[in-house]
């Protein structure tokens, strides 16, 4: 863990998030996975936060994150959830269907 400097605070700020698919269903394998990793890393950047970890199961998956005292959680998870599901559903029709 790092610790990291600010104007006039010091912080060192981990998450370990968890979040599963609906009704748990396994449907995070092949190309789903790999494809949720990459929005995952995207989303990241964009929002500046850092994913030390993720770990993905077929039906949850763990991230640990490294983020700032600007950063609310429920943002972070708003933008990691909300954009992800809506880009994978667009690009995967058969998902919506399996849940």
């Amino acid at each position: 863990m790092k610790i990291r400097k600010g104007r006039g605070y010091v912080y060192a700020i981990q998450y370990h998030l968890v979040w599963c698919v609906k009704y748990r269903k396994p449907l995070l394998y092949g190309e789903v996975e790999r494809r949720l990793k990459e929005m995952l890393k995207e989303q990241s950047e964009v929002h500046k936060f850092e994913i030390v970890e993720m770990e993905t199961d077929k039906d949850h998956i763990h991230l640990l994150i490294d983020c700032s005292p600007q950063h609310y959680l429920p943002n972070i998870m708003k933008a990691l959830k909300g954009n992800t599901a809506r880009f994978l559903f667009k690009e995967f029709p058969e998902l919506k269907k399996e849940l």
